[in-house]
Formats: structure tokens, sequence, C-alpha cells
């Protein structure tokens, strides 16, 4: 090798740099795009699962909590919740029925959305399918 970094020596490590990273991304992605379908699971998906989901959304629920890592950070994980809860939609009902906790100053609390029962099961249904999902350990603590 010579003592001399010449501009061909250069053009040949950038040219073939970026051939080495542009197959590694390819191969990730073909990687990426193979497994996907296996940890999928919308085969699950249920009128109530669906129905929870529009409820999730319309009353903003992903302005104080976060699903999956995604939302406000005002408010626990949801991601998760079903399986902290002892896998137990009861106990999710009633959680949500027995909200606001009042008369704790300084305390965040969840305001009182005065569910229906059918309301309360379709939200628990897709809490409890959102915690199906196969995320990989995340988040990466119980608590979200």
């Amino acid at each position: 090798m010579s003592d001399k970094f010449t501009k061909s020596m250069a053009r040949n490590i950038f040219i073939g740099g970026s051939l080495f990273f542009f197959l590694l991304f390819l191969g990730l992605t073909f990687d990426t795009m193979s497994s996907l379908p296996k940890r999928d699971h919308r085969e699950n998906i249920t009128p109530q699962v669906a129905s929870g989901k529009m409820l999730w959304e319309e009353n903003n629920c992903i302005g104080c909590h976060t699903l999956l890592g995604e939302g406000a950070y005002f408010a626990p994980e949801l991601g998760n919740v079903y399986k902290r809860f002892g896998e137990n939609k009861e106990v999710i009902k009633a959680f949500i029925k027995s909200r606001p906790v009042t008369g704790i100053p300084g305390r965040r609390s969840m305001p009182q959305f005065n569910l229906t029962d059918q309301q309360l099961d379709d939200l628990a249904e897709f809490l409890k399918w959102t915690s199906e999902i196969d995320t990989n350990n995340w988040p990466p603590n119980i608590q979200g």
C-alpha cells in the first residue's frame, strides 16, 4: 500500500462502504418483513376490540397515556395494563369506574367518562388485545 491516500482510494472506500451498507439495509428489511407476519395477530380483532379502539380515540386516552410507547407520558403505559392487573378485565373495568380519585392534593387523576357497561367491556377487550401484541419486551419495565 502506498504512503499516499489518493482520490481513487477514497472513492473506492466510499463506493465499497455504500454498497456494503445498502446490502445490509436490504437484508435487514427482508428479515423484518418476513418476521412481522409471524408476530401479527390482526386476525384476533373482533367488533368488540374495534369498538374499544374507537372509545380509546374518542375519549383521547392517548392524550395522557402511552400505548406501546406512543402517546403522552402524563399517565401510565396501558399496553401491558391487562397483564399488570392480573389478566382480569373486571379489575380494569372497576378501576376505570372508580375514577376520579379526589381529595389527594397534587395527585394526577383520571376524569370520569361515565362509560356504559358495554363500553367498559369493549375498552377492556381492546386493552386485553393490545397486551397480546408481541412487542419484543417493550416497554422495558412493567410500569412502562
